[in-house]
């Protein structure tokens, strides 16, 4: 199977850029299905799912997989559970047919598929624009809230990639292609980045 993953900053337009990605292509797309699958899978509510893996529950477990998912903790923790079901839903996923996957540490969970690894980032003021035309109503964050906003979910994202990747979040040599949306429409680039996947898969 042809598989995409993407980890993006916060406010660079990575969720939409791997939707129109998978449309293009003509590939399945998952983000927040991953979160609905993990609920069926273990049977707790989305919402407590989605908060533990945005928080990083698990950060307090000596949990280290690096490049594979073979080795459990001896002992078994809430936080352990979701990662063992997180890589199960995402094989489940790989498996079935061709696809993007947004987030998740799906690159480092699937690393042995050799997925096309994309980073997607872009400046702090072109995050801020982009995450205060797509606010939710009645949110009203100033511009320096919203960098403070930015900023925590990063590193919450950078911290739940890191625990199970052998190679930092962001990192260029851990990705295949970064990609920096600061200075271009998301619909610009989708074009040219679906002839470079069919050009990596071939």
């Amino acid at each position: 199977m042809k598989i995409i993953t993407i980890n993006r900053e916060f406010g660079s337009g990575g969720r939409e850029l791997g939707k129109k990605l998978a449309e293009e292509l003509g590939f399945a797309y998952y983000d927040k299905e991953i979160i609905d699958a993990i609920a069926e899978k273990s049977k707790l509510d989305p919402n407590y799912i989605n908060k533990a893996i945005e928080d990083g529950m698990w950060r307090n477990y000596p949990v280290t997989f690096n490049n594979t998912f073979a080795y459990m903790p001896v002992i078994e923790t809430p936080g352990t559970r979701l990662i063992s079901w997180q890589s199960e839903v995402l094989h489940e996923i790989a498996a079935k047919s061709d696809c993007v996957i947004v987030g998740r540490a799906a690159d480092a969970i699937l690393d042995e598929l050799h997925p096309l690894k994309l980073f997607i980032y872009a400046d702090m003021e072109a995050k801020v624009i982009r995450c205060q035309e797509r606010a939710e109503e009645g949110e009203n964050l100033t511009d320096r809230e919203m960098v403070r906003h930015i900023k925590k979910i990063d590193r919450s994202r950078a911290s739940n990639h890191d625990l199970v990747a052998s190679y930092r979040w962001g990192d260029r040599n851990g990705f295949d292609l970064c990609v920096n949306t600061t200075s271009v429409e998301i619909d610009s680039v989708i074009k040219p980045l679906a002839e470079y996947a069919r050009a990596w898969f071939k």
